[in-house]
């Protein structure tokens, strides 16, 4: 009898594990595929970064070393030597997944589906649908995560047309890639392909990039810093069809009153994730996903089914690894009647493309429509003597402070190591803090975190170095 059987092994469901095993819990966790880690270390968040970095370096190569006294020969590219490199980084991961699970005395199971067939019973499937073993518990952790969404009337083919896992495992540069998505995995993987060499034409149903969830300055921002980088973009168009001709792929979107088409040699369906719930045996429990897929749960993660709870994608909220390691811990904590919480409006969000986008909190465009009164602090990178000093003077940092108590509300910067500079802001906002602390505390000079100080200082119109 185990006191808790995670069903998934992504960052949300091996940190459940871990962290329930750590508080003397006997734990066991289901992973579908034959390696742990899930979505983020196998096909995700890890070789999507690991490529990106590459990509970076070729680039910088290229194009970036002139103005630094640097020359340099001929440049080769070596795609398949490159994917090998990825792999080798998430087969660390993920390995490194399956010794904390046998360091932690989790018995874990892969390869194989967990099918609830009751509160208290969690039933092994092969993928053949035969029950080869069955497991008695007294909680369930669905922790099963998301997978890509398609668009009807297109099949991804795993060739010429794929999802976000396919677009990481081409063999070659692609002539003309199409990306149908402009959200952070369009950009982000149309920003290793652009940077290797091919043609990226990126194709979104909504009249801003990413989501238009961001906030505006930096959007803008963003779309002309992507643009000069080569990107094209055709916004508010819908695509509606493609098809693939001996290697052609043909798309087809309607743009306003006009029908287009247009052709290229891979094609990229990146128009968001869905709950992943398939096999799960839902129904033999009575748990019906609301409309998005979702499951609902109450603040201790528990599901309208006593005994069940769920985390990460699989509920309502951003699709995010550290928010799914968050309440991973919360919900674990929880159950041991452990007083823990989460502020999900101090969970940060980023986009890894060059430049670097982060948040943090709300947008001004939210905040006007809450009503609530708020200054704002801007400072530019070109202003700073680190980053011009790096040769990355594009970008800012923005902070909104609420207009009477001064707390900070929001926070979202694009420019280099912007990822890394989200976090002093996220944890201000855990504490509470207002821009004038923020502002009080010695920056290191010269650092990019003098930025954030001075947009800081920017709330209340008094930046030192503008």
């Amino acid at each position: 009898m185990y006191d808790l059987i995670v069903i998934g092994s992504g960052p949300g469901g091996y940190i459940a594990a871990i962290r329930a095993a750590q508080l003397g819990m006997k734990v066991a966790c289901i992973e579908r595929y034959a390696t742990y880690g899930g979505t983020c270390l196998n096909v995700g968040c890890i070789p999507s970064k690991a490529m990106l970095n590459s990509s970076e370096r070729y680039a910088e190569i290229q194009h970036g070393l002139d103005a630094h006294g640097i020359s340099v020969g001929s440049v080769s590219l070596d795609v398949p030597k490159m994917v090998s490199r990825k792999q080798e980084v998430v087969d660390s991961l993920v390995g490194g997944v399956a010794y904390l699970f046998k360091k932690n005395k989790i018995d874990a199971f892969n390869n194989c589906w967990g099918r609830i067939a009751s509160t208290s019973k969690v039933e092994l499937l092969d993928d053949d649908g035969n029950v080869t073993q069955s497991l008695d518990t007294k909680r369930i952790l669905i922790a099963t995560g998301s997978k890509p969404i398609s668009l009807p009337g297109i099949t991804i083919d795993k060739k010429n047309i794929v999802d976000s896992t396919g677009a990481l495992e081409f063999e070659e540069v692609p002539k003309h890639l199409v990306i149908i998505g402009a959200g952070v995995i369009g950009l982000e993987l149309g920003s290793v392909w652009s940077r290797l060499g091919a043609k990226v034409t990126v194709i979104e149903y909504l009249p801003e990039i990413l989501g238009g969830r961001a906030d505006k300055d930096v959007t803008r921002e963003a779309l002309k810093s992507l643009k000069k980088q080569g990107l094209e973009f055709i916004l508010q168009a819908k695509v509606t069809g493609a098809e693939d001709k001996d290697g052609v792929v043909e798309v087809t979107y309607e743009q306003g009153d006009a029908t287009e088409t247009i052709s290229c040699d891979k094609l990229l369906v990146a128009i968001g994730r869905k709950p992943f719930t398939q096999n799960l045996g839902l129904e033999n429990v009575g748990l019906t996903p609301n409309k998005r897929g979702q499951l609902e749960v109450d603040k201790n993660f528990k599901t309208s089914v006593d005994g069940i709870y769920a985390i990460g994608d699989v509920i309502p909220g951003p699709m995010l690894a550290h928010k799914a390691e968050e309440e991973a811990v919360v919900c674990v904590e929880r159950m041991n009647d452990i007083g823990a919480h989460i502020n999900y409006d101090a969970i940060p969000d980023i986009v890894y493309t060059e430049p670097e986008i982060a948040s943090v909190g709300k947008t001004a465009q939210e905040l006007k429509d809450a009503g609530i009164e708020f200054k704002s602090g801007k400072f530019p990178y070109s202003a700073n003597g680190r980053a011009k000093a790096m040769d990355a003077t594009g970008g800012f940092v923005k902070i909104l402070a609420d207009a009477k108590t001064d707390r900070i509300l929001g926070a979202h910067i694009i420019g280099k190591s912007a990822g890394d500079l989200i976090a002093e802001l996220a944890v201000s906002m855990e504490f509470g803090a207002s821009s004038e602390d923020i502002a009080r505390s010695s920056h290191a000079h010269p650092t990019l975190a003098e930025i954030v100080k001075e947009a800081a200082l920017a709330v209340d119109k008094r930046t030192l170095n503008m």
